[in-house]
């Protein structure tokens, strides 16, 4: 049942640059249109668990969803976020697996759902959305193995300055600069692997250094070129 009046159309998310969709034809985005199913999802809701059994995918048309593990005692490992033209659950899925992760709410979002026979179906039917998603799915796999040999290797204060570039890669900035996604102390903790209290003094640390300039959940890019090189990136 679609619970939202107006149902996003699939061919709107297929225009987003990063989207799969892109690779299916105008008749399949119009089945895809007719099968899925539709709803809003407010800050803070779990779309599935880690360990649940998925039984399809969801695509992003609205909002941003935080990917992550659990660990001990509770503590979260962001993996990434998904935003407008993404699937989510689509690897466990794929895998027969349970989640190997769970799906939460950033930002309030509109998410469709595919079940996984349809999905299935477009992917035997189109050789150029299979080859898609496995590209897609090989990119993400790259990053975690990059992200892993990072946590390894570079110091805390480097991992933050490095996050701070990856979310402006991500979500971008306007035009004073500053990132446009919000999110917590601890939130930025749990995608560098380090206590929320190292993450409340790096910042300050880099707010005094004249780096960035904090509004609450407000991070302003000040000095990028400087912000680099605390991140041990080079072109």
């Amino acid at each position: 049942m679609k619970n939202i009046i107006n149902i996003p159309e699939c061919k709107d998310c297929a225009i987003c640059s990063n989207s799969l969709f892109l690779h299916l034809t105008p008749e399949q985005l119009a089945e895809l249109n007719f099968d899925k199913g539709c709803d809003v999802h407010k800050r803070g809701n779990i779309i599935y668990h880690e360990g649940s059994r998925v039984n399809g995918v969801y695509c992003v048309n609205k909002g941003i969803v935080k990917l992550y593990k659990t660990g001990l005692e509770g503590r979260e490992q962001i993996i990434r976020f998904a935003q407008k033209g993404e699937m989510i659950g689509y690897r466990s899925l794929l895998s027969g697996e349970h989640a190997c992760h769970s799906a939460k709410v950033l930002e309030d979002a509109v998410l469709c759902y595919v079940p996984e026979e349809i999905l299935f179906e477009m992917l035997r039917k189109n050789s150029d959305f299979a080859i898609g998603l496995l590209q897609f799915t090989c990119r993400e796999l790259g990053e975690a193995n990059s992200f892993i040999t990072e946590i390894a290797q570079k110091t805390v204060r480097e991992r933050l300055a490095e996050v701070l570039f990856i979310l402006k890669s991500n979500f971008g900035i306007d035009d004073d600069g500053v990132l446009q996604i919000s999110l917590t102390r601890e939130e930025l903790a749990n995608m560098i692997g380090t206590a929320t209290e190292s993450v409340i003094r790096l910042l300050s640390e880099f707010k005094d250094d004249n780096l960035i300039e904090i509004n609450g959940r407000k991070i302003k890019l000040l000095n990028q070129k400087l912000l680099k090189k605390t991140a041990n990136i080079y072109d």
